[in-house]
Order: C-alpha cells, then structure tokens, then sequence
C-alpha cells in the first residue's frame, strides 16, 4: 500500500479534483506491475497498469489500491469491469470513495463478480494523501492550509507593512517542497502582491509541481507589471476581481495567458461559495483544485479564519 502512495504521487498537480490513486499488482513478493492516475481526464490508475501488463493474472495475485476502484462512467470507463475482466480475483484497497456516485459501491461490484475484496488497509495515511479530494466530495470545498511566517517577537513585516525577511534558506526550500509543492493552487491577496511583488513558484527545489497562483483582488488593483500576470508564469495565475473591472486591463492579462475571473462579494470580502466553485469547476482547460495554501496577508489570513475554513496552519520562526 506504500507503493501505492508513492505511485499515486506522481500525478500531483496533474489530476485536478480527480484523487490521486496508485496500483501495485503483486505475485507473491514480486512485484508484476504498477500504474498511477497521471492525469485529470486520463486512465485510472488500475486501468492504465491492467491495459499496459499484458502478462498472464494468476487466481493468487493481488491487485493493490489506494482508493476503492470506481464502478461508474466517466471520462474513463469503470475501474471495477476491467479488473473483472482480466481475471484478478483479489483486491486490496486503502480507502473507501468518498465520492458519493461510487462510496461502497465500487467494492460491492466487485465482490458481485467475483472478487475478494481486503480494507480498507492503511485508512488514515490514505485519506491524508487525498485530503483535498475528500474535502471536496464531503464539504463541498478544497483543504485549506494557512501559512505564515513571523519572527520571535511576532513580527511578520515592517512597520510600514513592506516585506521583511524572516526564514532562512532552508526554511524556503521546506516550504517550496513540503508546502507548496503539496498543494494546487497558491492564493494571496493583492495587496501581498502589491508590496512584495511574490513569484509564488517551488523555484527552490528542481522538478517539482508548479500550483496554480490565486491572486483575490475585489477592485482589481493588481499591477500589470507584476511578475506572476507576466512571461511564462503568467498561464499560470488566476486574479479573482469583483463585478466591476478594467476592460482594458483585463484584456491585456487576459492575451499574456491569465485568467480573471469574478466572484461576488460579501461586503469588502468575497463570496468563498462563490470562489469554491470558481476553484474546483473543471472548464475550458482548468481541471480544477482540491488544496489550497494560504500565504497571505494579514487581512486574507483572517477572512478564511472568520469563515471557518481553515483546516490546518504552519508556521514558521524566523529571528
């Protein structure tokens, strides 16, 4: 079932609000083959590893999986007729499908067609992997992680409110890998970008996943020369405005690659309904997020904090 973690990671920030699934089908001690969900739209992970070995299955080999194998159409077809179908007669799962269309329903297809069914195994570290997914399918809403960073004295910028250096080094490359790189989308708000002029990026750790950047900016006061709305980050940056915008300017973020979307607001704040659905709406391209971290500011850290929609918090200790 590690194995199957491991897999299942190789699809972050490829798979969307899809779950992050891994499959292992074993022989004894020997390992026969391996598969993993690589991207939002594309194979499940038992179909891409039962469509790619094409060796013989035995009665005695067991099919392991993250996630309770889906038993419905989709994108792709049941997960559940193509392991019956290639003979695997048993099968151990971490998790069952939060997903109400398949939860307990994947695992009695199975066991109608013939398959020994063992789980959930390793529950606890399943869910945690896809924590996003679960939050999604169970609360309507992405994880929301809140990150911040403050010296001893509980400083977290300059009197003025420009930035103010506080974390080592290696404190950023933990943050870029263990933060950042676990999440889909990066969100701040604008005035964080405004006066720190932020990449949002894993720049300091190579060959990680890049999340989507998330700028919330209800009068649309983002610079047009700020770094994530220009060059090759810019595809990846969506700017939340209100209901009134700049055409103009909005047109020229919009031919550099980045989307502005509206959201109503709540008072001075927006709607997060509003935002959730903005957020997980698979549409024209985007296949949606399932995790969200939070990096600021001060008055973005509280809105979530009112709303109650923070699930989990780090930070960080400077000098």
């Amino acid at each position: 079932m590690h194995r199957c973690l491991e897999l299942a990671e190789r699809g972050r920030g490829k798979v969307g609000t899809n779950p992050l699934v891994g499959a292992v089908l074993m022989r004894g001690e020997e390992i026969l083959a391996e598969g993993w969900h690589e991207a939002f739209g594309q194979r499940h992970a038992e179909r891409a590893l039962l469509e790619d070995f094409t060796g013989e299955i035995r009665p005695d080999d067991v099919l392991y999986v993250n996630l309770e194998p889906c038993c419905h159409h989709g994108k792709t077809p049941p997960c559940a007729e193509i392991i019956i179908g290639r003979g695997v007669k048993r099968v151990v799962y971490g998790m069952i499908d939060p997903n109400a269309r398949i939860a307990g329903k994947g695992t009695e297809c199975l066991r109608k067609g013939g398959v020994e069914i063992i789980g959930p195994v390793e529950r606890a570290r399943c869910e945690w992997l896809n924590r996003g997914f679960v939050s999604l399918h169970t609360r309507g809403r992405p994880w929301v992680t809140v990150h911040m960073a403050t010296t001893l004295r509980g400083v977290i910028a300059k009197p003025d409110g420009s930035p103010l250096k506080i974390t080592s080094e290696e404190q950023d490359r933990w943050t870029h890998e263990w933060l950042r790189a676990r999440h889909d989308a990066i969100l701040v708000g604008v005035q964080t970008v405004v006066l720190d002029d932020p990449q949002l990026t894993t720049r300091f750790v190579l060959g990680l996943p890049s999340p989507l950047r998330v700028v919330l900016d209800p009068n649309f006061r983002i610079p047009a020369d700020a770094i994530i709305v220009n060059g090759e980050v810019a595809n990846g940056t969506m700017v939340i405005i209100g209901s009134q915008a700049d055409q103009g300017k909005r047109k020229l973020l919009g031919e550099r690659g980045v989307t502005v979307c509206e959201v109503p607001l709540q008072g001075q704040a927006f709607d997060l309904q509003g935002l959730w659905k903005v957020l997980t709406a698979p549409r024209d391209g985007f296949s949606g997020v399932t995790s969200v971290l939070v990096e600021g500011g001060q008055r973005t850290w509280q809105s979530f904090r009112e709303a109650g929609c923070i699930d989990e918090e780090v930070t960080l200790m400077g000098s």
